[in-house]
């Protein structure tokens, strides 16, 4: 286990003098908006979601010609499981920057959540096509196939592993997909390989999240549960991996009692 993130000296550092700044006089509205947007930034690495929509929302309303700023929306409105709001954010990213290098995928992953598999698909094949050598969007298909296209998902997996350089270190993540390497031996690579405690932690949130991915198709949802809660454990809270933790264990719980509603009120024979 690696010890968990904590707020560092600098990042309190550039909140109290993000504060200070705050309180100058006659800032000029571009500013003050770049200055709300770096505090929600801060917020949002904090973990601190509330507040980081509420500067956010401050900034915007001063300029609101940020994609970077609503591409950072969507991914928190994803993670609510706040869909409809998510694709206007990514929608609004794309519309002001068409090249943004992540709005695609992140809202193909908030198609994915909202069930719209077809649509993620069409957003997620051509982000991976533009780097077939980055293991997350391989990752990521794969993940949508197993909904949208479950009888080719592995063949397309194996295909795209085929064909990419396998050289960063996410590829282990596909490998332990693939059957190329064990559960142990994945997560023994990691605590081995792993330089310092921040690289463990970043590791370990990833490997996890994937992990728990795995055994959640597999209907496992115990063992999904656990694992999604050891992804949490690093508070590396600005990883995807981190965010849609809580949002799988969300939906887990959510289905959970849902399926105890409809017994209950069953009739009895």
């Amino acid at each position: 286990m690696a010890i968990p993130y904590q707020p560092s000296l600098q990042q309190q550092i550039q909140l109290a003098r993000i504060e200070q700044i705050l309180h100058q006089p006659n800032i000029p509205p571009a500013t003050l908006a770049t200055i709300y947007y770096d505090r929600g930034l801060l917020h949002d690495s904090l973990g601190l979601r509330d507040l980081a929509r509420l500067d956010f929302n401050k900034s915007l309303d001063l300029n609101p010609n940020q994609p970077d700023l609503f591409n950072v929306a969507g991914v928190i409105f994803t993670q609510m499981g706040m869909f409809d709001s998510a694709y206007e954010s990514f929608d609004s990213t794309l519309d002001l920057a068409p090249d943004h290098p992540y709005a695609h995928r992140n809202r193909g992953i908030a198609l994915y959540y909202g069930e719209r598999y077809e649509l993620a698909n069409d957003d997620l094949l051509p982000h991976y096509q533009q780097d077939i050598n980055d293991p997350y969007r391989v990752i990521w298909l794969y993940v949508n196939d197993l909904k949208f296209t479950p009888e080719q998902a592995n063949s397309l997996l194996q295909q795209r592993y085929a064909a990419s350089d396998k050289k960063d270190w996410g590829w282990q993540i596909v490998r332990m997909y693939l059957g190329e390497v064990s559960e142990d031996q994945f997560l023994t690579e990691i605590a081995e390989h792993s330089k310092d405690n921040e690289e463990l932690a970043l590791r370990l949130t990833e490997g996890y999240f994937y992990l728990a991915q795995r055994y959640q198709q597999q209907q496992d949802y115990s063992t999904a549960v656990m694992l999604y809660k050891l992804a949490l454990a690093g508070n590396v809270y600005e990883y995807v991996e981190h965010r849609l933790s809580l949002l799988e264990l969300n939906r887990i719980f959510t289905a959970e009692q849902n399926a105890v509603s409809v017994e209950s009120a069953a009739p009895s024979a």
